[in-house]
């Protein structure tokens, strides 16, 4: 299986880079617009992952400060 992937690959950038190099388009214009329509989605889906990240973090540094730092009353 893994060889048959290489080999694929192998093949797919012998025919791909030339073709780019040459100036040409790798995909049709629809499978363009897929690609930029997934780009937009998983952009969005990656920053909102980063923001929840980022909350979560920040709560677990506060739960960490409270158990660390002694009581003040």
């Amino acid at each position: 299986m893994l060889l048959s992937v290489g080999l694929a690959v192998a093949v797919v950038a012998m025919v791909a880079v030339p073709a780019r190099r040459e100036g040409r388009d790798m995909l049709t214009p629809k499978g363009e617009d897929m690609v930029s329509l997934v780009r937009e989605k998983t952009g969005d889906a990656f920053d909102t992952a980063r923001e929840k990240t980022g909350e979560a973090l920040d709560a677990a540094r506060d739960k960490v400060a409270d158990v660390t730092r002694p009581n003040e009353h």
